[in-house]
């Protein structure tokens, strides 16, 4: 089975062809204006309008209330919701419910006790992702795309059951090493396919694909 990956973050039309011409599988918008990668939704909806329907759209949120996610889906098609703040179960299945569309949620991992509680999640949500938590003595942390890596091998083995993405750090150099460690079969990527915070290159989005492609 091949390796499949999610370019996320993706704020202009030179990388979003780059991500669908490269072989993108899911391509990710992010909804939370602290991040230098957010988008308002006449945005968010241009862009998605580039990509096919064999592609998954996903809308990166951070705790939000239904407002928001309704203002965004009003004008935005996407096809997956991810939840990246500190979503309970419950929420995570409530927003499944409300707006109809499967809902991933993200666990951030800095040492195998943050993963203890991730069957929590399995009767909430359809997809899961590991993501690299932020240390508190990080600056300006983010929810996510802080270019941070965890320990891969926390994941190996692991049967969960629910699909599942990792991400936290990647790269074109060592995404092998990644899945080679994790058993990850998807992988997402943001700050190692960028120029600066929120500039994607895409000569960077497809030397990522490339070395996908080869695993």
């Amino acid at each position: 089975m091949s390796v499949l990956a999610k370019i996320c973050g993706i704020t202009d039309e030179s990388a979003m062809r780059a991500a669908v011409i490269n072989g993108a599988n899911f391509v990710g918008l992010v909804f939370y204006p602290p991040s230098p990668r957010s988008l308002d939704a006449m945005s968010a909806s241009r862009l998605v309008s580039l990509v096919p329907p064999s592609i998954t759209k996903v809308g990166l949120f951070v705790n939000p209330i239904n407002n928001q996610l309704n203002s965004v889906l009003n004008d935005v098609s996407l096809d997956l919701i991810q939840l990246h703040g500190e979503e309970t179960p419950e929420r995570c299945n409530e927003i499944r419910k409300i707006f109809g569309l499967p809902v991933m949620k993200v666990i951030k991992v800095s040492n195998i006790n943050d993963i203890e509680g991730v069957s929590d999640y399995y009767e909430a949500v359809d997809w899961l992702m590991f993501d690299a938590k932020a240390p508190d003595s990080m600056d300006n942390a983010l929810p996510g795309g802080n270019a941070l890596k965890f320990d891969w091998n926390l994941l190996a083995g692991r049967n969960w059951s629910l699909p599942w993405m990792l991400a936290g750090g990647l790269n074109a150099e060592n995404v092998g090493t990644a899945v080679a460690e994790s058993g990850a079969m998807i992988v997402d990527v943001s700050s190692g396919v960028e120029s600066s915070p929120g500039e994607k290159d895409p000569l960077e989005i497809e030397r990522f694909m490339q070395a996908v492609l080869s695993l």
